[in-house]
C-alpha cells in the first residue's frame, strides 16, 4: 500500500491528466453496465428498476420468435457484410494508389477531397442522393429520361436501395479509412521495394509481395474490428434514408428496436436486443482473433 501512495504521489501529475478520461468511461461506460438488468424485467419508468417485475428471458423469446427475426437478422447481416466487402477494398487500394504518388500538393489534395465527406452527416448525405436519385428530378434519371428511358425508383425498390446503402457508405468513409492504411505503408522498409526493382519486379508484383504482405496486420486488425460491429448495419444511415416501401430488404435490428422498442416505450425489449448484439459481438470480436492469429504471428 504505501508502495502504491508513494507511486501516486510521484506521478501525481500524471494521474491527474488521465482522471477525467477514467472518470468518463466509469460514469458512462461501466456504471450503465448495471440497466442490462432491464432485459431481463418488464420494466416501468414509473416503479423503476427496484419494483419492476422480474421476467427472466421473456423479451428474448420475443424477439427470437418473432416473425421479424429472421428477415431482420437477414437484412442486417447482408448489409454489414456487403459495407465490409465494398468498404475496405477501396480504402486499401486508394491508400496504395497514394503511396505511390510523388507530388506531395497533388497528393494532399486528393487526400482532402476523399476523406471531406466523412465529415458530412447523413441528413446532407440523403440530400444529395436525393439530388441525383430522385424519381422526379432526379439527375440520374433526368438524364434516363433524356436517353428515352423509363425512371427507375431508385429511393423506393428494394432491388436498388440497398446498394444506395451500401454504396453511399462506401463513399463517406472511402478517405477516412485509407488513412490508417496510409500510415501502414510508410512502416514498410523501403529496402524491400529495392531489392524487389533488382529482382525485376513490375509495379503490380511490387504490390502483391510486398505492399500487401506489410500492411496485412493493420487489414486483419481493421476487418476484426468491422466484424465485432457485425450486427450494427449503420443505424443513423438508414433510419435517415430508409422508408416503408424498402423495409423487406433494409429493415435492420437497430431500425426495428427503435420502432418498436423505443417509440412504443418498451425499453426491456430494446435491452434485450441491444444485450443480445453485444454478446454476439465479443464472440465474433475472439473468434476471428483466433482464426487470425493462424495466418499472422504479429496479431495479439
Amino acid at each position: 500500500m504505501r508502495i502504491m501512495l508513494n507511486r501516486i504521489a510521484k506521478y501525481k501529475y500524471r494521474y491527474l491528466f488521465i482522471l477525467p478520461a477514467f472518470l468518463y468511461i466509469l460514469v458512462f461506460k461501466y456504471f450503465p453496465i448495471y440497466g442490462i438488468t432491464i432485459s431481463f424485467m418488464d420494466y416501468n419508468a414509473f416503479k423503476g428498476l427496484s419494483g419492476s417485475p422480474w421476467v427472466g428471458f421473456k423479451w428474448f423469446e420475443y424477439f427470437f420468435n418473432g416473425p421479424d427475426f429472421w428477415r431482420l437478422m437477414r437484412n442486417t447481416l447482408t448489409i454489414s457484410l456487403l459495407k465490409i466487402v465494398a468498404g475496405m477494398t477501396p480504402d486499401i487500394l486508394l491508400a496504395i494508389l497514394l503511396n505511390e504518388v510523388r507530388r506531395t500538393g497533388f497528393k494532399r489534395i486528393i487526400q482532402t477531397l476523399t476523406y471531406m465527406p466523412h465529415f458530412l452527416s447523413w441528413v446532407i448525405i440523403y440530400g444529395i442522393v436525393i439530388a441525383f436519385f430522385s424519381t422526379t428530378n432526379g439527375l440520374v434519371n433526368f438524364t434516363l429520361k433524356s436517353w428515352g428511358q423509363d425512371a427507375i425508383p431508385f429511393l423506393t425498390s428494394n432491388d436498388w436501395f440497398r446498394w444506395i446503402i451500401v454504396l453511399s457508405d462506401v463513399w463517406k468513409d472511402l478517405g477516412w479509412g485509407a488513412i490508417i492504411y496510409l500510415a501502414a505503408l510508410t512502416s514498410i522498409d523501403s529496402q524491400l521495394y529495392e531489392a524487389a526493382v533488382i529482382d525485376g519486379a513490375s509495379k503490380w508484383r511490387q504490390t502483391w509481395h510486398v505492399t500487401l504482405p506489410g500492411i496485412r496486420s493493420v487489414i486483419i486488425l481493421m476487418l476484426m474490428l468491422r466484424v465485432g460491429h457485425l450486427l450494427d448495419a449503420g443505424f443513423t444511415q438508414i433510419i435517415v434514408m430508409y422508408n416503408p416501401l424498402v423495409y423487406a430488404t433494409v429493415d435492420i435490428i437497430d431500425t426495428w428496436v427503435y420502432r418498436v422498442g423505443i417509440l412504443e416505450n418498451r425499453f426491456s425489449l430494446a435491452t434485450a436486443v441491444g444485450l443480445f448484439k453485444s454478446v454476439i459481438g465479443v464472440v465474433l470480436v475472439l473468434g476471428t482473433n483466433r482464426l487470425a492469429k493462424r495466418f499472422d504471428s504479429q496479431i495479439w
